[in-house]
């Protein structure tokens, strides 16, 4: 039987053990309190995420993927962020790869036994193709997830980068790789809910791999998503007002500029600060590996 006694997410937290008692606005407060937590754990680990972080831009800037691996909670939260990317950064579907155990299906539908097969976690990997230039994230809030630690040995096997990210400090995890973030937001207000605390500060944890990384790949300039997919009407509206805000021009002009650059914001945005064509713009970015700031 696993011993999960030595695990703070499976503790018992001394602040809600009267939960089934309390008012809801007694527990909307209690928990709201107990979230704070999720925010303050990170601080200690801001070292290991820069390590990971600049581990995952190498990884971008050689032509590699972010691959994420994980079960449950924590999978789901590696294909949010992953499936997030392609539309926030202009990156294709394989750049940030999300894999869960259980496959695809186990997102809507839990299949929480899954997690519990070394083998299929190297198999997700395989079937994915990974290679060297690549970078696995495993993810595990307990910190002990067979699927994630057969993924990550077979990683290391092949000579790619591995990071984890986990809830537990000491996790078994952080055995199986490089980089390992031991991030700890303490006990559950619902005993071992780990979608709760844990998958907040899971989540925080993603969202600074896969934003920073995308600035270091020439996919922001200043606080702006310069590579964004116009593929809404919502975002159509973005575009125009990045365009405009960053190049510092009407929105007419950033409009028509956008249209003479196939709604390309990046190159709009170049176009308009440097008063260049289509072409030009496009080969100082080209040189410039997409980094306008480069090139201003």
């Amino acid at each position: 039987m696993i011993n999960l006694q030595n695990m703070t997410t499976e503790t018992v937290n001394a602040n809600s053990t009267k939960l089934s008692e309390l008012s809801i606005i007694e527990a909307v407060k209690l928990m709201n309190n107990e979230d704070i937590n999720a925010v303050k754990c990170i601080e200690s680990e801001i070292p290991q995420i820069t390590k990971a972080i600049e581990a995952a831009s190498i990884a971008l800037n050689a032509g590699g993927r972010i691959i994420y691996i994980g079960a449950g909670t924590s999978g789901r939260l590696g294909v949010l962020d992953a499936v997030e990317c392609p539309p926030t950064f202009g990156v294709d579907y394989n750049t940030v790869v999300g894999l869960m155990a259980g496959g695809s299906d186990a997102f809507v539908k839990a299949k929480e036994g899954a997690e519990d097969s070394f083998s299929e976690g190297k198999e997700s990997l395989i079937e994915a193709k990974l290679t060297e230039k690549d970078v696995v994230i495993g993810i595990a809030a307990s910190g002990r997830t067979p699927f994630v630690i057969g993924g990550l040995d077979y990683a290391k096997s092949i000579n790619a980068k591995t990071i984890t990210v986990s809830c537990n400090k000491n996790s078994e995890i952080s055995n199986h790789s490089d980089i390992a973030i031991e991030a700890c937001p303490g006990a559950e207000v619902l005993t071992g809910s780990t979608r709760l605390k844990a998958g907040t500060t899971t989540k925080l944890i993603l969202n600074m791999i896969s934003t920073l990384s995308m600035v270091q790949f020439g996919k922001v300039f200043k606080n702006y998503m310069v590579d964004l997919k116009m593929t809404n009407e919502k975002l159509i509206a973005r575009g125009i007002n990045i365009v405009s805000e960053a190049a510092e021009c009407d929105k007419a002009l950033a409009k028509e500029v956008l249209e003479k650059a196939n709604g390309h914001v990046k190159l709009a945005i170049v176009m308009i600060l440097l008063n260049i064509t289509l072409e030009e713009a496009q080969a100082k970015l080209e040189i410039a590996h997409g980094h306008i700031h480069k090139i201003i």
